[in-house]
């Protein structure tokens, strides 16, 4: 059965560092993945890096099948996903379970063409372009320490400066569980 994984959020470090890459896709990864579709499905995400769940690996999921224009659009399990190369360009509103209640125009390219490694360890290259292509940028940006507010403008930023003071301080409601950086023991 997966398990309910919380949430980390703005402020945290773990969200500011280069994921490693997996090297073996085995069967604890898989329940990994498994534990993160659940969490993101639980907190009516569209995307989900595992940096957001407390995890250095480069493993992004993608389920627009949420949204209905997307029922049909299968649910994407990324590892060690690389972007090949962007073209175009398109601004939308973003928003983020590791930035609760904080959205933003973003400007991404329109398509890429991607490479990554399925759940069984299959080298895969793809195009992407719209909606989903802007997901998948969006969730690979995690892997590297992005996060979109980093695309926001200095007044976009000062606009959410309290919003963005509160999140960094767990101070915002989610209807997920946002991760207790108190909950590690500190081991000597």
């Amino acid at each position: 059965m997966p398990k309910q994984l919380p949430i980390t959020y703005y402020g945290l470090e773990i969200l500011r560092v280069e994921s490693k890459p997996v090297t073996d896709i085995n069967g604890k990864t898989i329940n990994f993945i498994e534990d993160m579709f659940y969490t993101m499905h639980n907190a009516d995400g569209i995307g989900l890096a595992a940096p957001q769940v407390n995890s250095d690996l480069q493993i992004a999921l993608i389920d627009i099948s949420i949204i209905d224009e997307y029922r049909k659009v299968k649910p994407l399990a990324l590892i060690n996903p690389e972007i090949l190369d962007a073209r175009g360009e398109i601004v939308i509103n973003e928003g983020c379970l590791s930035l609760p209640a904080l959205r933003g125009d973003v400007s991404r390219p329109e398509k890429i063409n991607l490479k990554y490694l399925d759940l069984n360890g299959k080298e895969i290259i793809r195009e992407f372009d719209g909606f989903i292509a802007r997901v998948i940028q969006h969730e690979i940006d995690h892997l590297h320490g992005k996060l979109f507010i980093d695309y926001l403008s200095e007044e976009d930023l000062k606009k959410n400066k309290s919003l963005i003071k509160k999140i960094k301080n767990r101070k915002v409601d989610t209807d997920y569980p946002l991760f207790d950086p108190k909950s590690i023991l500190k081991v000597k």
